[in-house]
């Protein structure tokens, strides 16, 4: 698979397809450039936090809508994953500027892996440098900076360090400090919702009071 033929013939498409906004050519490319960290595989897994990061999306509505209709539009497949734990797949369908689209029935191309020369190859190893902390410290120091809890720098720091510092098991990191804010940020939701919990059973008695009554 030729990438740049790829993505020449698809921003070709984008210029005659008017149903497309600025907001889907935005997740487009930011699941090119995760398809491109997994090497073009066949399919690849996606975070939904670091996908609406890299194209600018801030309404998980809006997300949702852009994926589903490029999957309908057929740019995409897409796969959805109702197990949090291990997140849903995506599966880029190739256009080529000299041939009609190679995946429109979803096969498998023998050439999915593979770039045309050298230099695109080198390209490709280029970005998937990642950046990963050198010890536990670095993260406590990481999140201390930021006014975050250390604890939650040990669980950050523990979590991906056993797991290989990968995204759903599959994507490598390319940025941990970016991660780590998502981590503070999920952790934050869970905490509120925990705390709304409480404050309901707090509202709950079984008592009956009479009201009446002075204090």
């Amino acid at each position: 698979m030729n990438y740049i033929k790829h993505l020449n013939a698809t921003f070709q498409k984008f210029i005659q397809d008017s149903r497309l906004n600025p907001t889907h050519v935005s997740l487009y490319v930011a699941l090119f450039q995760f398809w491109n960290i997994s090497r073009f595989t066949d399919c690849f897994y996606i975070n939904r936090q670091e996908v609406m990061q890299l194209s600018k999306i801030g309404s998980k509505a809006t997300y949702h809508r852009c994926l589903q209709q490029l999957d309908t539009w057929e740019y995409i497949k897409y796969l959805p994953s109702h197990n949090p734990f291990k997140g849903s797949q995506v599966k880029m369908l190739i256009f080529d500027t000299t041939s009609e689209q190679a995946l429109h029935q979803y096969e498998t191309s023998d050439e999915q892996a593979q770039v045309s020369n050298t230099n695109n190859n080198q390209t490709i190893e280029n970005s998937k440098q990642t950046k990963l902390p050198k010890n536990e410290m670095e993260v406590i120091d990481f999140f201390k900076s930021k006014e975050w809890s250390a604890t939650e720098a040990l669980k950050f720091y523990n979590h991906y360090q056993a797991i290989g510092w990968k995204i759903g098991g599959k994507i490598k990191i390319v940025d941990w400090q970016a991660s780590a804010g998502n981590w503070v940020l999920k952790a934050d939701a869970i905490e509120n919702e925990k705390e709304l919990s409480q404050n309901k059973d707090n509202l709950r008695t079984t008592k009956v009071k009479d009201y009446g009554q002075p204090l």
